[in-house]
């Protein structure tokens, strides 16, 4: 249902280096910068791994409201991986990997902050 979204962030540079980080465990990685002359000077790029779906743009403030995001992982492993990786990265921790039955018997999943306090999730739905 969703093609793509998009947060903006504050630094670009800083959430760039944290999201290059988290999500290479989910096998995404920086696919695409928008040249600027289409941005108004503004840093916007998508990552994905096979196209672009999940865009960072840069934003004038820190932003106000806080978003959530969940990412689909194709294993509990990948999961905890990123976990590792976005801790590593400067993240926050808001619920290390582990099941969440609450939502689902498989629900599988872990959340941490990111540099501007959004709720960032890797989740696997398999029963492993």
């Amino acid at each position: 249902m969703i093609d793509h979204l998009g947060i903006t962030v504050s630094d670009f540079d800083a959430s760039k280096a944290f999201y290059d980080k988290a999500m290479a465990p989910l096998g995404a990685a920086l696919l695409y910068m928008v040249p600027q002359e289409y941005t108004g000077g503004a840093k916007v790029g998508g990552y994905g791994r096979d196209r672009p779906v999940f865009w960072l743009h840069q934003g004038k403030d820190k932003p106000k409201d806080r978003q959530h995001v969940a990412f689909t992982a194709r294993s509990r492993a990948e999961v905890d991986a990123f976990y590792t990786a976005a801790i590593a990265a400067g993240g926050k921790d808001n619920g290390g990997p582990g099941l969440r039955p609450h939502y689902h018997a498989n629900y599988y999943g872990a959340f941490v902050f990111d540099p501007d306090g959004n709720n960032i999730e890797a989740v696997c739905h398999a029963a492993e």
